[in-house]
């Protein structure tokens, strides 16, 4: 009955909405090979009432500026760069949340590098993006092989920049993300020392700024209701979704599918739980003082989105 009732209110919504909705345009930041691939390959973005503006950002860093700015009006990024600029002051929410399995969150190293096991990094560089996921692997493998902060010298780079500092011994390790992981593995170039597999919580949120909850509020529900049924498709169709995510990046369609596979991503509810894995986050976060003061999670979760999220998976999986 519950699952009628949210389908019948979305079809009430969708009908609501009106010719004034073909006017608005809902601005979503990307990250090449993210959500908007995701999405098209799904088939979830026809008919839209409302007109989307993509803008392809390298890293969730930059997302985050415009997102502040108000360039853009929502974008998808991991926990630990969220966290950052939510700690910053930036005027955000996340109103999505995704779980995935942390194998392909590493700290690479070089094939022929002698270190084994992450402590044997100890006084060596590790490139990373500040405030990203990479960084907050960095420092949970920190706590948990008992070192201390400086035993290891961080240097903040772009993907591309840390990639190419990596293969050329520049750097001794890089802690990246997906789908550089898989490329480096896949091709050779390098192995993981460490993943985040039991240290980092495997959150990833749909951010928005808090204008754009107020103002486009309707946008944002179908958006995160397409999402999430988009997520749902993607679990059911790995094969063919590799297949279309190859073509469109130009990679091999082994890289996405050992991805995709190993990530096996889910949207959820903002719900208890996903606060509790926020809130070790930004609890990690204070105690390397990356953020100046302490933050409830509940502060930056827009739980009131969990109706559409839940929409949409109801969907996908009547289909």
């Amino acid at each position: 009955m519950k699952r009628i009732s949210l389908l019948a209110a979305a079809a009430a919504l969708a009908l609501s909405w009106g010719p004034a909705w073909a006017e608005t345009v809902l601005k979503v930041g990307d990250q090449r090979g993210g959500s908007r691939a995701l999405m098209e390959a799904a088939g979830v973005l026809k008919d839209l009432p409302y007109k989307l503006e993509w803008s392809e950002f390298p890293a969730a860093a930059p997302l985050l500026e415009a997102l502040n700015a108000e360039a853009i009006d929502t974008g998808i990024v991991g926990d630990a760069p969220f966290t950052f600029a939510a700690a910053s002051g930036a005027p955000i929410k996340a109103i999505l949340a995704t779980r995935s399995d942390q194998g392909g969150l590493a700290v690479l190293v070089r094939p022929d590098s002698p270190v084994k096991t992450f402590a044997d990094l100890k006084g060596k560089r590790i490139g990373t993006g500040r405030g990203s996921i990479g960084h907050q692997l960095v420092l949970a493998a920190l706590e948990d092989a008992n070192l201390a902060k400086t035993d290891v010298t961080l240097s903040f780079l772009l993907p591309a920049e840390a990639k190419a500092a990596l293969t050329s011994g520049s750097l001794d390790a890089w802690s990246t993300w997906e789908p550089y992981t898989s490329q480096l593995v896949l091709s050779g170039e390098a192995r993981i020392v460490r993943d985040g597999q039991g240290i980092t919580p495997g959150l990833g949120f749909q951010a928005a700024h808090v204008e754009a909850i107020r103002t486009k509020r309707s946008e944002l529900e179908d958006f995160v209701r397409r999402l999430a049924k988009a997520r749902v498709w993607e679990s059911a169709n790995r094969e063919s979704y590799a297949a279309s995510w190859a073509k469109l990046i130009g990679l091999p369609k082994e890289i996405p599918l050992r991805w995709f596979s190993g990530a096996n991503a889910r949207p959820v509810p903002i719900d208890a739980a996903v606060e509790a894995a926020e809130q070790q986050t930004i609890d990690l976060y204070v105690r390397n003082a990356l953020i100046p003061k302490p933050l409830k999670a509940a502060d930056v979760l827009d739980p009131s989105f969990n109706a559409a999220v839940l929409s949409g998976t109801q969907e996908a999986a009547a289909q």
